[in-house]
């Protein structure tokens, strides 16, 4: 800000030149003196600010250094020096200067703290576990910081144990200056024991009170809980069908006769469709068109209906999708999805439909498990590894799913720290001329590691392994088979392109899926960064992940951060370059590529 000013009055006087007013650089209020502690300095001169005004008589100046001296005293007294001599003073210069000379003196000490329970009193537990979060010990600083964070514990301690209405109430502090201690005694009015009754909704909508009712994190009887209350609103936020929820305990004069309040809930329902439109552009996938139409609590129990297509010169699909949040109980999602779609690549052709429901348990934000079950009819074209004739297959496909995602990162789109895990199997059953069961696996780890405390340098590490156990080539369709390249796996190679090739160059894919990248990511200023990498990978025939024939990119790329996460732009070359493979490959998108 000091920056800023100095800019604008700088451009001020080139501009009103010959002016008897010029510009000043901002400067301390008043110059502090005495022996201090680092901290204790930088404290006081942070308290006394700064000012660009220049000073235009001893009087001024003396003005600013008394204000300078009633900041020094605020500051060592909040840090425990109640024995303090603050003078101010202006030097004999011409024009003076305000000088705040300090002598802190000895720091108090905390001594013999306390709680008093004001009637009526809370239960002998409550009491204990009221002080247990004092923090306060005898000899340490007697800053009033800590006194009164000491209040703010008793009373958060008192009220989650089910004391709703708890206040503090006028707390003593003896600041006792013969054996230079401070001695707080904390008078807490606890109230009386609150138990919750249920959900009252007082906003009409388009939300079911019933549905509602069943998202408390509470049993009817219990004591309140803070916290339960701010996980009933988390629960309602999650679902993305509300623009703003409000939920807070009820007044006293709620209660019913056997003492019960209800927890009061306010929402605001967000427009009832959306249109989203989208198009994409790849060297490598041409051109795509996307339209979604989503509809919001049409079942009134905070649901999302939504119609989508996409036409591409790859993947084409039309369809739709219905998600339940909170489904049988909180924090489960069930997602039922049906569809049409049609995948053109250089692999294989396939044209089918299918439908597929989910059930996601969520841990946490972004950590959850997931179970669920698809049903696909295809058509799919490919070519015969050997005579590479077109084999025409008409299939029917049935598969489970088991999937579980940890994440023990930072932040979603701009990890800086910890690590990532996935995992996914998929028991699948092919049917058609032949009959072939197998597991498809899939497992992928990441993990990061800052250079400094903000993590302005960043290496991170990413290994996936897939296999498909009890497969066969070229039993396995090649719709179902492994493939490796482009934007988020191998990079510097365009979609596909990895692995086995037939003789007319035509990607085979595998039974198995090796792919490692590391990342080394270093910010620039306040939004820009760089990042170099290599990314490498393998497709085997085999059911074992295999490291041979590997696949390497290496390239740079550049990052500018949004305030919720970067865009990303990479370019790429192949290192182990082949018969159709590109010079380099570029991307674009939004996030860290893992």
């Amino acid at each position: 800000m000091g920056r800023l000013v100095f800019a604008v009055a700088a451009s001020a006087a080139l501009c009103v030149q010959g002016t008897p007013d010029s510009a000043h650089a901002a400067a301390p209020k008043a110059a502090v003196e005495g022996e201090l502690s680092d901290s204790l300095r930088d404290a006081i001169t942070n308290a006394v600010g700064e000012t660009d005004k220049p000073i235009e008589n001893r009087f001024e100046a003396r003005r600013r250094a008394r204000e300078a001296a009633e900041d020094a005293v605020a500051v060592l007294r909040s840090e425990g020096y109640y024995a303090n001599t603050v003078e101010a003073d202006v030097t004999e210069t011409e024009p003076a200067q305000p000088v705040v000379k300090v002598i802190p003196g000895q720091r108090f000490t905390i001594q013999d703290p306390k709680v008093e329970w004001v009637t009526p009193e809370p239960t002998p537990g409550v009491q204990i576990a009221g002080e247990a979060v004092l923090g306060l010990a005898n000899g340490q600083a007697g800053r009033a910081a800590d006194v009164l964070g000491a209040e703010g514990r008793i009373v958060a301690a008192v009220q989650k144990r089910g004391y709703a209405d708890v206040t503090s109430g006028d707390r003593q502090v003896i600041v006792d200056h013969a054996d230079h201690s401070v001695r707080p005694t904390f008078r807490i009015v606890s109230g009386e024991l609150v138990l919750l009754d249920g959900i009252e909704l007082v906003t009409p909508g388009r939300t079911n009170p019933v549905w509602l009712r069943g998202l408390a994190p509470w049993k009817i009887g219990e004591p309140y809980d803070p916290d339960d209350v701010g996980e009933l609103e988390r629960r309602l936020l999650d679902t993305g069908v509300y623009d703003s929820v409000t939920v807070a305990l009820a007044g006293k004069e709620k209660a019913t006769t056997e003492g019960l309040r209800p927890v009061i809930v306010s929402i605001s329902d967000r427009k009832r469709r959306t249109l989203e439109l989208g198009a994409s552009y790849s060297t490598s996938e041409g051109v795509g068109a996307d339209a979604r139409w989503t509809r919001y609590n049409v079942l009134g129990r905070a649901d999302t209906l939504s119609y989508y297509g996409r036409a591409s010169t790859v993947d084409s699909r039309l369809g739709g999708e219905l998600t339940l949040p909170h489904w049988r109980r909180a924090q489960q999602t069930l997602k039922g999805q049906a569809g049409l779609y049609r995948v053109y690549t250089d692999a294989y052709d396939e044209t089918g439909v299918g439908v597929r429901a989910d059930v996601e348990r969520r841990f946490g934000k972004t950590s959850h498990v997931t179970v669920g079950a698809s049903l696909d009819y295809s058509e799919t074209q490919e070519l015969q590894p050997v005579t590479l004739s077109s084999l025409g297959r008409k299939l029917v496909i049935a598969s489970a799913l088991g999937a579980m995602a940890l994440d023990r990162s930072d932040d979603p789109l701009d990890p800086k720290r910890g690590w990532r895990v996935e995992a996914r199997l998929e028991p699948t059953l092919i049917a058609g001329a032949d009959t072939l069961p197998y597991l498809k696996a899939q497992s992928q780890g990441s993990i990061y590691f800052p250079f400094d405390e903000k993590g302005r340098t960043v290496v991170a590490g990413r290994l996936k392994l897939g296999s498909a156990i009890g497969g066969l080539m070229p039993e396995v369709p090649a719709s179902r088979r492994f493939y490796s390249g482009g934007g988020g796996s191998v990079r510097g190679y365009a979609y596909q392109a990895i692995g086995p090739r037939l003789a007319d160059n035509t990607p085979q894919g595998g039974l198995s899926l090796f792919e490692g990248s590391v990342e080394l990511r270093q910010k620039i200023g306040k939004r820009w960064g760089v990042v170099v990498f290599m990314d490498a990978g393998s497709i085997g025939s085999n059911q074992v992940p295999s490291f041979k024939d590997l696949s390497v990119g290496a390239g740079i790329g550049v990052r500018y951060d949004l305030g919720f996460g970067p865009i990303r732009a990479d370019i790429a070359i192949p290192l182990e370059k082949r018969k159709g493979d590109a010079a380099f490959q570029i991307y674009l998108s939004i996030g860290q590529s893992f």
